[in-house]
């Protein structure tokens, strides 16, 4: 097995004073010991960076200023053991595509594997797609990027010495790239990007941007940093460099064990303490029993931490896991800074050792509207107080008992099989597919294939699972006067009245259809269910219930609907805002448009400044493959939710979303379009391809099953504290 080499404390120092008098700005306290060679390798197959030049020789000036030296290659022919076996450590710079061939590759992991280090830039993650192994190596692989901007990175480890250099939030322009998978279960994070700093960040919140990792006996360093030439005059940026490349050569030690555990819920209520984006006094301490394996420590009366991207507004109670060796004392839990509205305190003893930990909880008092982000501020005895793991917040939930009224999901009551009331299948073979075992659908039911009219089996576990959504309302798709979904909907109505779910409607563009013949519809559904418990009246909007028209742009003149404007909110399917005159409101109802949101901005504000309801749609993926064989229409994958969740955050965030009134779910149960949210099949038929909501937010399993709900409640809930 090929070992690196072991540099001497003493020598780094000799050799770090030597380097500062070489190199301003750079700072080289943990330089190599001994000389060493570095192989910077940039053969592309794919797009080419124009910040490659700029990276070799700022690469170079690097090495000539602490003590090691530089070849620069595209030549693959490189990566033989032997040739490997000169070097320290191999540098990835924004190659892209399929640059190694077979023995090549083998050569590259051999080396690292048995001791040798490996640093990638930016696009060595967009890398080797041909080889599996790679992404390992790497720690992600490339999914994607929003244009270059300006955005705020979070600081998670003060200690590593790519990082150490830096402050808590460092705001800076590159072109940000989403990975196909979160790697933090697998490496140890070092920066993070803040996704509410820029527009295009689609992994929940939970960003990693720079890590590292062992690999086997050799390590492995990853920044997303360097797309732009600008990057490698940056004297911060060409820090974060020189300290990836002296780990990976072995020339520093580093903890890069895996920080494991969750990474910041996007405007969640937990956090890692050691996560802060601001502080005075605090910093990461390494503790192996530590969720993520640190603590936030080194506490001492008057330090402080805060956290930008948690809100306290609407938190009843504060839990932490601390430790202590030292005096004790107290946590105060305040909001908007250090100084800010004291919302509540709890006090620490001591618990007997640093890595003995033990949980403390305090009631907090409600936070004024508008009052910032948490902050945690410590008081106490002289010298070290206590240690902060892992903490959280809760709250009592926004939405009233029965649900937001302001979250729609779109619902399908058109199922059937032979042994139910509908006596034959419907919906389910679409696609020339043979049920139960088949469907047409890429997901399978947590119930099967069921029957629509199965009240008391089906629709009452629907309404309860939609009374677990968090969602008040579901809108029933409605196909016309004397349908088979109009026979149903009265039995449909009487379940959701049980469960506290409202109804409105989606009115289909069945056979016919005109913009009077709607207008018959909802004079029938009024006259039919309109004093019914579960008939949706919105009180903000005169009591007036919701009518969703899909396709709503096949009719020109919509000029009938005045004569209902009083009783009903009649929406248009669109963002064309020349095309809704004589509706009530806006909607959009596709479940790809919501990941880019064309249009919501214009038409949000336009439905404000008219006095229109705003509902943009939102979905957890789009794929309708196994429904309409040989579709070339786009889909969009789940990506275990920040699919999901990158679409709400658009709808949420008024500089995108246009600030919606209700936002409409596609959907509840519309399985051939895969959009849907009810539980799907953990263990569905062999053989058919099927995928699951496995890794959905981190589940797997049975409880990954109910992932989509359970997150919907999540937002409905954030829905509801902005809107308040």
């Amino acid at each position: 097995m090929r070992k690196s080499r072991v540099r001497r404390l003493a020598c780094a120092v000799a050799l770090a004073l030597g380097a500062a008098f070489l190199s301003p700005g750079i700072q080289s306290a943990a330089a190599a010991a001994d000389p060493y060679q570095v192989l910077v390798f940039s053969k592309t197959a794919g797009f080419r960076h124009d910040s490659i030049p700029a990276g070799i020789t700022a690469v170079q000036q690097l090495g000539a200023a602490n003590d090691f030296t530089v070849t620069a290659t595209e030549d693959a022919t490189a990566f033989t053991p032997q040739n490997l076996a000169e070097y320290e450590a191999v540098v990835f710079l924004s190659t892209t595509g399929d640059v190694l061939n077979d023995t090549q590759q083998n050569a590259l992991k051999g080396y690292v594997d048995g001791g040798g280090g490996f640093v990638g830039v930016h696009a060595a993650a967009d890398t080797e797609y041909d080889w599996p192994e790679y992404e390992d190596l790497v720690g992600a692989r490339f999914q994607s990027h929003p244009a270059i901007q300006e955005a705020r990175l979070t600081t998670e480890d003060h200690v590593h010495p790519a990082t150490a250099h830096l402050d808590d939030t460092w705001t800076r322009t590159d072109e940000w790239y989403n990975y196909r998978s979160n790697p933090r279960q697998d490496v140890h994070v070092l920066q993070s990007l803040d996704e509410s700093s820029y527009s295009g960040g689609e992994m929940a919140g939970d960003h990693p941007i720079t890590w590292c990792h062992p690999q086997q006996d050799g390590r492995s360093f990853y920044t997303g940093l360097g797309h732009t030439v600008e990057s490698f005059a940056d004297p911060d940026f060409r820090q974060l460099l020189l300290g990836g490349i002296q780990y990976a050569a072995g020339a520093v030690e580093a903890d890069c064990s895996s920080t494991g555990g969750p990474g910041p819920d996007p405007g969640g209520d937990s956090a890692e303490a050691e996560a802060y984006t601001s502080s005075s006094g605090v910093q990461a301490a390494p503790h192996a029993a530590a969720s993520g394996g640190a603590t936030l420590g080194y506490i001492d009366h008057g330090d402080w931490a805060g956290y930008a991207s948690l809100d306290p507004a609407g938190a009843t109670a504060f839990t932490a896991r601390v430790s202590s060796a030292g005096a004790g004392g107290t946590i105060e839990v305040r909001a908007g800074s250090a100084t800010g509205q004291l919302l509540g305190s709890v006090a620490v003893a001591p618990t007997g050792g640093w890595d003995t930990f033990t949980e403390v909880t305090t009631t907090l008092t409600a936070a004024a509207p508008g009052g910032g982000p948490l902050f945690l501020r410590f008081t106490g005895g002289a010298g070290a107080l206590f240690d902060v793991d892992r903490f959280a917040l809760t709250r009592a939930p926004a939405t009233e008992e029965g649900g937001s009224s302001n979250v729609h999901l779109f619902y399908y009551p058109w199922y059937g099989t032979p042994e139910g009331p509908a006596g034959s299948w419907r919906h389910w073979q679409q696609g020339g597919h043979t049920p139960p075992a088949a469907v047409g659908a890429d997901l399978y039911p947590k119930l099967g294939p069921y029957d629509s009219g199965d009240i008391a089996g089906a629709v009452d576990q629907h309404m309860e699972w939609v009374q677990r959504s968090g969602a008040g309302v579901i809108v029933y798709s409605w196909w016309g006067q004397g349908g088979y979904e109009d026979s149903l909907a009265g039995d449909v109505l009487d379940a959701a009245a049980r469960h506290g779910i409202e109804v409105a409607w989606h009115i289909e563009p069945y056979s016919g259809r005109t913009a009077a013949s709607v207008v018959d519809d909802i004079v029938h559904l009024e006259g039919k269910f309109g004093d019914h418990p579960a008939f949706y009246r919105d009180a903000a909007h005169g009591d007036r219930n919701a009518y969703y028209i899909f396709e709503s742009l096949r009719i020109q003149d919509w000029s009938a609907l005045d004569a209902v404007e009083d009783t009903a909110i009649v929406l248009a399917q669109t963002t064309d805002t020349t095309k809704v005159d004589h509706f009530g409101g806006i909607y959009t109802y596709d479940g790809i448009a919501g990941a880019t949101a064309p249009g919501w901005k214009q038409a949000g504000d336009y439905a404000k400044a008219n006095g229109l309801v705003w509902a943009p749609s939102v979905a957890p993926g789009y794929i309708d493959d196994r429904a309409v064989p040989g579709n070339t229409t786009p889909t969009l994958g789940r990506a275990d939710g920040a699919s999901y969740d990158l679409e709400w955050n658009n709808a949420l965030d008024p500089a995108i979303g246009g600030d919606p009134t209700w936002v409409s779910v596609t959907s509840f149960n519309e399985w051939h379009e895969g959009s849907s949210i009810e539980p799907a099949s953990s263990n569905p038929p062999p053989g058919h391809g099927y995928e699951t909501f496995e890794g959905a937010y981190g589940k797997t399993g049975a409880a990954a099953e109910t992932a989509y709900l359970d997150r919907t409640a999540y937002w409905a809930d954030r829905f509801e504290q902005q809107r308040g």
